[in-house]
């Protein structure tokens, strides 16, 4: 377990010294004013308590992605587990953190105004429909994930569309409703729910004395299918949520519309992704050990979902084991309804509509929920529909998060240019920028299933996705050189 226990310490150390610095470089001012005070309008922008935000966006990110992402990426062995270490710490949590604050400086824009102000308004409209798009995807995942584990452990004798269009329907309310009358009160609660499920997996590793696999028992990949499934990409696309994701970043406008103070930044948005590596890495240490030698339980075939159910009841009695998975349920239910909440504001962003009359949430709501209800169908009818659907949405999600870094990077160089300090600050999210661009080309021409692995060498597949990046790069360079310091008004 020493490996286990050094990752924790590390991702708490990363929250207390790397996110200070950060907040320091960034100049987070709590005299300065917040969206919530000047334009609160009853629906988003709403004041809330810290501690309620906190709960809330940790609930809203987490979704099933640190629990069944993490889970598949634990099949790749210990590197798993550098990952999301290092993922949270130096990528995840620096991209949520600094995409939140940009968005409490700018009237709580939403994510694809961050991309305008910063990539130019050519992106700002590709990464509008494309976010969407996204927020559609997550919609129909995450109704499908928590109905199948409904039918599957508590009515197995209904027909499954029965849980779909409760669901769908609470969806619909609590996209419309204001934040503060439904979200800002039961989530926390179920925040707090997903945190105790974690504690229960967590005190199983000491009561049924279980051997996690140490970094130096070796770090081959031991993927059941590892021939055709390399650890890079695949597992730094399996991994997201639990390491860093794009979704994230649409989120926390959301949130950044009911915060008072700008130092309430660092513990919501950095804290937060923290707290969910912690919880990605509880459940990745709890798979790992049921996919080693030493576990006796079949796991052949078994996705994450369904590891959720055999991992709580191989371990807990069924009551704790039917909080384990009502958790990831509520989990994955509140992920869902935020992501569509998301789409109505960035599509009401867009058409520059008032948000406060219903009537005009609805307009913008239904469409969007006619779509995902489409998709909802297909994911339940084809047999490969749902596997396609998450497939689509982790490499969606993945680029989101790479397209952000890069603003994130704009920002720094034009940050640097206005106050003359901290000079390579934008190396804080260049690296990572870097690094996703190499993770999400490469998957598109090394992957067997989604790109073009099955008809390219994986050596050219790598080839291309590093040429892909180093032009990338290269652009970069010459931006910076011939306009990094041309800030345009009000922009850094």
């Amino acid at each position: 377990m020493i490996t286990f226990f050094l990752s924790v310490a590390l991702l708490l150390l990363g929250y207390f010294l790397y996110s200070k610095l950060i907040e320091r470089i960034i100049g987070v001012d709590p005299k300065r004013e917040t969206p919530a005070t000047t334009m609160a309008d009853g629906v988003d922008y709403v004041p809330m308590k810290p501690w309620r935000i906190y709960l809330i966006q940790f609930l809203n990110i987490a979704g099933v992605g640190p629990i069944c992402g993490a889970i598949m990426g634990a099949q790749f062995g210990t590197a798993s587990f550098l990952w999301i270490v290092f993922g949270s710490i130096f990528a995840g949590a620096v991209h949520d953190f600094i995409a939140g604050f940009i968005s409490l400086r700018h009237k709580g824009c939403s994510l694809p105004e961050i991309h305008g102000r910063y990539l130019g308004n050519g992106a700002k409209q590709i990464m509008r429909g494309f976010t969407v798009i996204l927020m559609i995807l997550v919609g129909a995942v995450f109704v499908n994930t928590p109905a199948v584990l409904l039918n599957n452990n508590f009515t197995t004798d209904w027909n499954i569309f029965i849980w779909v269009i409760i669901i769908f329907a609470y969806y619909l309310i609590a996209t419309l409703v204001p934040i503060d009358k439904l979200i800002g009160k039961i989530y926390p609660v179920f925040g707090l729910l997903l945190l105790l499920m974690a504690v229960f997996i967590f005190c199983a590793f000491f009561k049924d004395g279980v051997h996690l696999p140490e970094l130096w028992d070796g770090m081959e990949n031991r993927h059941p299918d590892a021939a055709h499934n390399p650890i890079f990409p695949m597992m730094f696309i399996s991994i997201a949520c639990g390491a860093i994701s794009g979704f994230h970043a649409t989120q926390s406008p959301l949130m950044a519309r009911c915060m008072t103070n700008e130092k309430q930044s660092r513990p919501i948005f950095y804290g937060a992704m923290i707290t969910e590596g912690i919880v990605a890495l509880i459940w990745a240490a709890a798979a790992s050990y049921f996919f080693g030698p030493e576990s006796t339980v079949d796991t052949a075939g078994k996705g994450g979902p369904a590891m959720v159910g055999l991992i709580a009841n191989t371990w807990f009695a069924p009551a704790i084991a039917t909080i384990c998975i009502l958790g990831v349920i509520a989990a994955a239910i509140t992920s869902g309804d935020t992501a569509l909440r998301s789409a109505r504001l960035i599509v009401a962003d867009f058409l520059n509509f008032d948000q406060k009359p219903i009537g005009k949430r609805l307009l913008i709501a239904v469409p969007i929920f006619v779509v995902t209800a489409g998709i909802l169908v297909y994911s339940l009818m084809d047999p490969k529909g749902f596997d396609i659907i998450w497939r689509y949405f982790a490499w969606a999600n993945q680029v989101l998060a790479t397209v952000t870094l890069w603003a994130l990077t704009i920002f720094f160089v034009w940050k640097t240019a206005e106050t003359g300090k901290h000079r390579l600050a934008y190396l804080i999210t260049l690296i990572p920028a870097l690094f996703m661009t190499m993770v999400t080309s490469s998957f598109l021409f090394v992957a067997e299933k989604e790109g073009l692995g099955s008809v390219l060498p994986r050596s050219a597949g790598y080839a291309i996705g590093a040429a892909i990046t180093v032009v990338t790069f290269i652009l970069f360079l010459l931006w910076k050189k011939k306009r990094g310091s041309h800030i345009p008004q009000g922009e850094a």
